[in-house]
Formats: structure tokens, sequence, C-alpha cells
């Protein structure tokens, strides 16, 4: 197994495959199911499932439709969406799933963190950290629109929920998401450097060079979306992922 995993990362809304670009326009493109069985073929050391259609609306996760993920994938499975309550998360572990992703709950709640944490244990829990840039061009927690007080630096209130019991970070740039222009390589290092658990970062991978250079500022692991499930300047789908030995030359590589 790789020292440092490379996960792919499948966004559902409605039950389909999407992507979005900065967190935007989610576009169709296909069954997950589908996804799923190529990432098995390619023999993915872990994969994320992220129902984005559920923060909004206050819907319950598709249990149904994570249990056919779960029963599919010969990889552990990490899913996050619509995830508020300790019976919400148990049903999910109980289906199969080995990570749950939480976002807004984590900020708005952080005792119910560690309630879950003492329950499922801290390997179990993956808090998801939006950052996007401010009108004065700052980094600042990003919520999809929700209304959450963060009255903290936001380096600060990560501290804080982490220490409550989350056993990974998800770091996402939102400027940089589905855009192919490389991640944000001083936030990853920021954020790197200041958390006491791993950092998978996320957002802008565009090759294998960019999941390198994460790598090497300081990420434990690396989330791709559209570099993964697009190809050509088109866009056109074609779910793929690199050759094991690909990824072992690459990660084995000295700065």
């Amino acid at each position: 197994m790789l020292k440092h995993r490379v996960i792919p990362s499948l966004l559902l809304k409605n039950s389909g495959l999407v992507k979005t670009i900065q967190f935007k326009n989610p576009k169709y493109i296909g069954d997950p199911i589908n996804a799923i069985r190529i990432f098995n073929e390619k023999e993915v050391d872990e994969l994320m499932v992220i129902d984005i259609g559920l923060g909004k609306n206050g819907g319950e996760p598709n249990y149904r439709l994570i249990e056919q993920f779960a029963s599919e994938c010969f990889m552990p499975l990490c899913y996050g969406g619509g995830i508020r309550t300790i019976d919400q998360a148990t049903r999910l572990f109980n289906i199969g799933i080995e990570k749950i992703l939480l976002h807004s709950l984590a900020f708005s709640d952080p005792n119910l963190v560690s309630k879950l944490a003492d329950k499922f244990g801290v390997q179990s829990i993956v808090l998801s950290v939006n950052i996007k840039k401010n009108i004065l061009k700052r980094d600042s927690l990003y919520f999809n629109n929700r209304k959450i007080n963060v009255s903290k630096p936001w380096i600060q209130q990560i501290k804080n929920i982490v220490n409550s019991g989350v056993g990974e970070v998800l770091l996402t740039c939102v400027d940089r998401e589905g855009t192919f222009k490389g991640p944000d390589l001083n936030l990853i290092r920021e954020v790197s450097t200041s958390l006491s658990v791993p950092v998978i970062a996320s957002g802008g991978i565009g090759s294998l060079q960019d999941i390198k250079n994460a790598i090497d500022s300081g990420a434990s692991a690396v989330s791709v979306g559209s570099y993964f499930v697009f190809h050509g300047p088109h866009r056109a789908v074609l779910i793929t992922y690199p050759e094991y030995s690909e990824l072992e030359t690459l990660l084995s590589t000295e700065n």
C-alpha cells in the first residue's frame, strides 16, 4: 500500500453522479454505481462519496443507495451529506460505511462530534473544511450558503473541532475546485503544519504532478474529482485512475 493515499471523490445530487466548478452548476455525468465498479477494477485504496444535494433542504441520506455503494465497493468508503444525528451515523456505519464526513454539523455542534467520536472512534470521523477567498482576498471558511457563526480565526476554529474528536481533515480550496489549475499549496502548508491530524488536500488537481506537489506541501492524502472523471479540453466523461506502479514512482520521488 502507498504511504500517501490518492482518493477519488464522487459528488452526488438526486442519486446521480455530478461534477461542479467552484461548487457551482452541478453537471450530471452518469451513474455512480458504474463509477464505483470502474474504481474497483482500478484497485483504488479508498473512495469518498459526498451528496451535495442535502445541505440546503435538510434531507436524509439515501440509505438504500449508500447500501448499494457499500456492497459494490472493494475499498473503504467515506460518505458525507445529510448527517445530523447519532442515529443517522449509526445507520450508515451499520450499512458498511467506514468513515463519515462532517461539515456544517461539526462547526455548529462540536459537542456532537465528540459524541460521535466516543461512539465510533476518532478514526471514523473526517472533518470537511471548505476555504474560499473573501472580498479582501483573504482565506475564510465557506459553508455552502449556510450561515454558521464563526467568531474565532478560522484556523483556531478548525483546531477546536479537531480536538473534539476528528481523525482527518478534508481541506478543499473552493476557488480551485473543478478548475484543473492546481492545488493551493500555501493553504495546504498552512493547515497541515497547524493541525495534529492528517490533511486530505482537495481542489484544483489537474495532473499527477499536482498530486505530488500537494503531498510535498504537507498533505497526507489527496482527494481528486474532475481529473479522474473528465478527459481532454471538452471535458468528455472518462473515469480513470493511475496505475499503482505509476503512483508508487510518483510519490516515492524525493522533492
